[in-house]
């Protein structure tokens, strides 16, 4: 057991950091205040073959672990990109995990390529708005009629819709009323976004500008055969392929927001004086700082256990959920944390901590919120009955 990173992981964090050392703060800010999204950001880790760190060498990517995409991810976004940049990368990392271990050979060499290359751009279609976290009672129905599906109903909370060229579908082919349990009859595809047959509309929100989150409506939206991944019927086994790095990952993610705040104020601490003294001199203002700290390694260290576990085939499922939900809390703790100790400060766009605190919702609310993972824990790990 080791506690430092691997050769590969520091050289993960180093040339990441570079990528990222070209995109400052009044970079996020003014993409924070007028959105669009950070393509010029975007294309840069696409050049550097990043989108694919754990694709397959034989489709364009590195063939990297989720312990490596984890030190990514967190570099990145406590490089100063916060949510922002990590949720325009998050897809690529994790998202086409199903096509990797479910999909053929055909469609491997078809699909993976240009999303590792940044030809492609993914969104994915999971969250209904009746549904939400109850994945098993999605409503948007696919229905074969020959060599193609027909797709009718809606989709909430997709990001990246806006840009995106393709979508990574989640569809009921069986009426929930003919199968024997709920996570039968769903189906898997990955396919064309025909802006045709979607309508597409942004939703407005409080943090995370560049990075739109969308409603989808279909209607008679078609998917070829092809584009389906596995067997019909089996989408939901296939989805919670991406489920448990999906947690690793976003759990790294708020860790890395997390220490960029803790950092923020820090600094802040150090020079702001008032009284005629430091203000990091006050125990008041060092022992939450130090909190924080504490709570953001233990974090971090339940992220690389469930990565470890996942790289290495071990169950992850407990590891995963426990670290998303202690990275969650512990990064929105820091990042509430930085705009107190910058006082009035704090509040003021131009010092960024407020930015922190609102895209840190994001890793604390999705893609699991904080009371289903506590529930996930009593029932799984501690033998409790189900409580819903």
């Amino acid at each position: 057991m080791h506690f430092h990173d691997t050769e590969q992981e520091g050289a993960v964090r180093d040339a990441v950091a570079q990528i990222c050392s070209a995109y400052g703060d009044d970079y996020w800010l003014e993409r924070d205040r007028k959105g669009g999204f950070p393509d010029d950001f975007y294309q840069d880790f696409a050049q550097g073959g990043w989108l694919g760190i754990c694709i397959p060498e034989a489709y364009g990517g590195s063939g990297l672990g989720v312990g490596e995409a984890a030190v990514m991810m967190r570099t990145i976004a406590e490089s100063g990109a916060g949510m922002s940049g990590a949720s325009a990368l998050h897809i690529n990392v994790f998202g086409l995990n199903p096509v990797v271990v479910f999909g053929t050979e055909a469609q491997k060499q078809r699909m993976l390529p240009p999303m590792v290359q940044g030809v492609d751009k993914t969104c994915f279609g999971v969250t209904e708005p009746n549904t939400g976290l109850n994945t098993t009672q999605l409503k948007l129905r696919a229905e074969r009629h020959g060599d193609r599906y027909v797709v009718n109903g809606q989709k909430v909370w997709i990001s990246t819709a806006q840009v995106a060229n393709k979508i990574l579908l989640l569809a009921r082919t069986t009426p929930l009323e003919e199968v024997k349990k709920p996570t039968q009859g769903l189906s898997l595809f990955y396919t064309d976004m025909d802006r045709t047959r979607i309508q597409i509309r942004e939703i407005e929100k409080m943090g995370r500008k560049a990075v739109d989150s969308n409603e989808l409506f279909f209607e008679n939206f078609e998917i070829p055969v092809d584009d389906r991944i596995g067997e019909e019927g089996s989408g939901f086994e296939y989805i919670l392929h991406g489920m448990n790095p999906e947690r690793v990952l976003i759990g790294a993610e708020a860790v890395g927001l997390g220490s960029l705040a803790l950092k923020k104020a820090t600094a802040y601490a150090r020079e702001r004086v008032v009284f005629n003294r430091p203000i990091g001199q006050n125990q008041a203002i060092q022992h939450p700082l130090a909190a924080n700290w504490m709570e953001l390694e233990a974090a971090w260290l339940m992220i690389r256990k469930a990565a470890w576990e996942y790289d290495n085939g071990l169950p992850c499922g407990a590891s995963a959920n426990a670290a998303k939900y202690l990275a969650g809390e512990a990064g929105f703790n820091a990042c509430q944390q930085a705009v107190m100790t910058h006082g009035g400060f704090g509040y003021a766009r131009e010092y960024h901590v407020e930015r922190y605190l609102r895209e840190v919702m994001v890793p604390r609310i999705a893609p699991i919120s904080p009371q289903l993972v506590l529930c996930f824990i009593a029932e799984r790990v501690l033998g409790l009955p189900k409580s819903y």
